[in-house]
This record gives C-alpha cells, sequence and structure tokens, in this order.
C-alpha cells in the first residue's frame, strides 16, 4: 500500500435487497482511498460472507467482525493479515446471534465482549471474543423487551438497532426503533456483561430512533428518528446515564417527490458539525452545533448514489456506502470527488 493511501473495508447487503435471500455475492470488499484527493481505488472482494451489512474492527487483536443479517442470524470473524496488494482476510468461523437479522456491532474496548443489534427480534447479544475469533459456544447473554410504537408496520415490537456505550462506559444504549426509546444496560467493566436497566430516554411516538452520536464532552446525544425523519437533541446526564429531548430538527430538506419517501440512515459528528445521510431523497445533511449542542442546518448535498446506508468521515473525506445505487461516493469539503461501482454496500469501516 502506497504510503498515503487509506484502506476501507466495505460490508455489503444483499443486492436484491431485504428479505430476498442471502449469499448472492455479497461479502466483505477492500477499497484504497487517497485522502488528499479523494480518488478511490478499485474495490477487491476480500472475504465472500453472507448479508455482512455492518463491520466492526478491533485493531488491536487483528479481527474484523461482520454481521450476517440473515433471519438466522450469525456473525462471523475474520483475522486480518498482510496480503500482496494491501490487508487480507482469513475467515475464523460463525457463531449466532442471539436473533434475527442482526444489523449493528459494538466491540467492548475494555472486555472480551462484543455486542450485537438484533433488528428483527429486538433483542442485545453478548458474544465474547478471543486470539482465535469469537467464542463457538455463542451467545453469553441474550437481552430483550416487549413493547410497541404507532407505527403499525414498523413498530408491531421492539428492533434493536444500533449499540452504543455512554459517556462515562457504564451502561451499553440500545435505539430500539420499534418502541422510541434508548434502553438501558448497566455494563461491568471487566467482563463485559450486562444486566436490565430500563429506559435511559423516550423519544417523540413514531420517530423510529435509529443510529445515535453523542457531543465531545457527552452531555448531548444526537439521535436519528428513520420514521419522523428528524434528529432529536437529547440533555444527556451523565451521571445519571438519562436523556431528555430539548430539540427536535428535521434530517433533510423536504424534496422526496411522488413516491420517494425519506428514510434518515447514520449520523455522525465532526467537531461542531453533524451529518446526517438520508435513503429517499439520497442526500447527506450537514448541522451546526451550537455552544448549547442545539443544531441549526448548514446545507446539505444530493448525492449522485442510490439509498445512502452508512458512511465514514476519513481524514477530511466523507465515504458514503449507497446501497441500492452501488457505489461509494467520496465527498471533500461538500463536493463530489469520486466515485467506485461496488455491489450493494452497505457500512464503511477505516482498516
Amino acid at each position: 500500500m502506497t504510503e498515503h493511501l487509506r484502506d476501507l473495508w466495505i460490508g455489503t447487503y444483499p443486492a436484491e435487497g431485504a428479505g430476498t435471500p442471502a449469499g448472492r455475492g455479497e461479502g466483505v470488499w477492500r477499497v484504497t482511498l487517497d485522502p488528499a484527493t479523494g480518488a478511490l481505488g478499485e474495490p477487491v472482494l476480500a472475504a465472500e460472507t453472507p448479508a455482512p451489512s455492518f463491520l466492526a474492527l478491533d485493531r488491536a487483536a487483528g479481527l474484523l467482525l461482520a454481521v450476517n443479517e440473515t433471519a438466522d442470524g450469525t456473525v462471523s470473524a475474520f483475522r486480518v493479515g498482510a496480503g500482496d496488494g494491501g490487508p487480507s482476510l482469513a475467515p475464523l468461523g460463525s457463531v449466532p446471534s442471539g436473533g434475527d437479522d442482526p444489523c449493528h456491532l459494538l466491540i467492548d474496548p475494555a472486555s472480551s465482549a462484543v455486542y450485537v443489534a438484533n433488528y428483527s427480534s429486538g433483542t442485545l447479544a453478548v458474544l465474547d471474543r478471543g486470539p482465535d475469533g469469537l467464542a463457538a459456544d455463542g451467545p453469553a447473554q441474550v437481552l430483550g423487551h416487549t413493547g410497541s410504537g404507532p407505527v403499525a408496520d414498523r413498530q408491531e415490537a421492539p428492533h434493536a438497532h444500533f449499540a452504543a456505550l455512554a459517556p462515562g462506559g457504564g451502561h451499553v444504549l440500545v435505539s430500539d426503533l420499534g418502541t422510541d426509546e434508548l434502553r438501558r444496560y448497566r455494563r461491568d467493566p471487566a467482563t463485559g456483561r450486562l444486566t436490565e436497566d430500563g429506559v435511559a430516554a423516550t423519544l417523540r411516538p413514531g420517530s423510529g430512533p435509529r443510529h445515535l452520536v453523542f457531543s465531545a464532552d457527552g452531555r448531548i446525544a444526537y439521535v436519528v428518528g428513520e420514521l419522523d425523519v428528524t434528529v432529536a437533541v437529547l440533555a444527556w446526564d451523565v451521571e445519571r446515564a438519562t436523556g431528555r429531548v430539548v430539540q427536535q430538527v428535521p434530517a433533510a430538506e423536504d424534496g422526496t417527490g411522488p413516491g420517494r419517501r425519506a428514510l434518515p440512515s447514520h449520523i455522525e459528528r465532526v467537531g461542531d458539525r453533524v451529518l446526517v445521510a438520508t435513503r429517499g431523497t439520497d442526500v447527506l445533511a450537514t448541522f451546526a452545533a451550537g455552544p448549547d449542542g442545539t443544531l441549526a442546518p448548514a446545507g446539505q448535498v444530493a448525492l449522485p448514489g442510490a439509498w445512502p446506508r452508512h458512511f465514514a468521515v476519513v481524514e477530511g473525506c466523507t465515504v458514503v456506502a449507497d446501497q441500492v445505487g452501488g457505489s461509494l461516493t467520496v465527498l471533500r469539503d461538500g463536493v463530489v470527488v469520486s466515485t467506485a461501482a461496488l455491489p450493494a454496500p452497505a457500512c464503511v469501516v477505516v482498516a
């Protein structure tokens, strides 16, 4: 690898969409990025595995983990090695994810635990990792609850969509799209084991919380609502691990058009800016965070690809996975500078 290039791992989704059989060519891809120019190299298929829609990298252990987002969910582990053209992946096996359609992974930074959000079953599972991948006996814990929301076709039951460490590290939070809640689990820092600890925050009915990110000082949480197309700004009590909504802003400018539905997907914070991708309208919006953490719109960019499911900010470049468009898009300073064709990209992780 040329010194100034960065390698990216790209997770993918079944090309024919949700509910279709996995195993039709999707896998984990590797692509290089030149941060100085935003140029992408030719994507290379590094590992075949079904529906790896979200990835997480344990750099210290040299492990890449991938959910396999299928009805009978699993998580796969890969050893990261050195190949002729860049990093390579060697499969280390798969274990049950503790639920149906796993869609997000969180690696505990202080223990061997891995937290898996299983969307369709609404469960949070705790797996253990070791030097040879994931513990073969499967989940050490599977935690779930009951509930629903007002959107009948999307909120008939809990739907765990995202897991995050709360500021201070005492709790793991789960965005539950089905119940409009941030669920809270007390975390043992030595073992990573969890204890159910109720609800950290309740969002607007029908909002469908999907992904979240915290301010640098941990006093503000930004939660993107997939169903009501908003970003909720929460004043966060670090000591109590609770949040209170203080602002609700549209996640994107109106522009769905006939037959198009806006569905926000991923949210990131970069300094005092918050970025939000929205599918359907296919835009990346930027918000400026004020001194109190509240947001003001700061523009949006129309993306050339369709269905921006996830993105990562890499040394000033924003790399967007356009799932339905079948491409990666790179933006610098709000301008599209390069694209690369790749089947149904769903997740971007820096190698």
